[in-house]
């Protein structure tokens, strides 16, 4: 289980990594994070970053029929949600690359 703090900086972008391998909706979002190896994701924490992503034009939604019950909403990325995740990809090698130099470092001063 990933610590929460640790977490937050990061569900954003794994998110829209998400979303771009294909449509999906919010619940099938928890499920393939966990499949990651993120843990049990709670939706409470999922829709949030949805909403935010979906007004700031990273992401776009659309409302289809389910199987199973109502309709869904279905998120896909846009152009600025392409962008914003190259841009969070960049970051996050440079923060691992980052911290993996100081953990290592640490083992070999320590």
């Amino acid at each position: 289980m990933i610590p929460s703090q640790m977490l937050k900086g990061v569900l954003e972008g794994c998110i829209l990594a998400v979303i771009e391998e294909d449509e999906t909706y919010g619940y099938e979002i928890t499920t393939r994070l966990a499949g990651y190896g993120f843990g049990a994701v709670a939706e409470g924490t999922i829709y949030p970053i949805l909403l935010r992503l979906e007004k700031s034009g990273s992401i776009a939604a659309e409302l289809k029929p389910s199987p199973a019950g109502p309709k869904r909403k279905y998120y896909h990325l846009t152009a600025a949600g392409t962008m914003s995740l190259i841009e969070f990809q960049k970051n996050w090698r440079s923060i691992s690359e980052a911290v993996d130099s100081v953990l290592e470092g640490g083992k070999r001063n320590g």
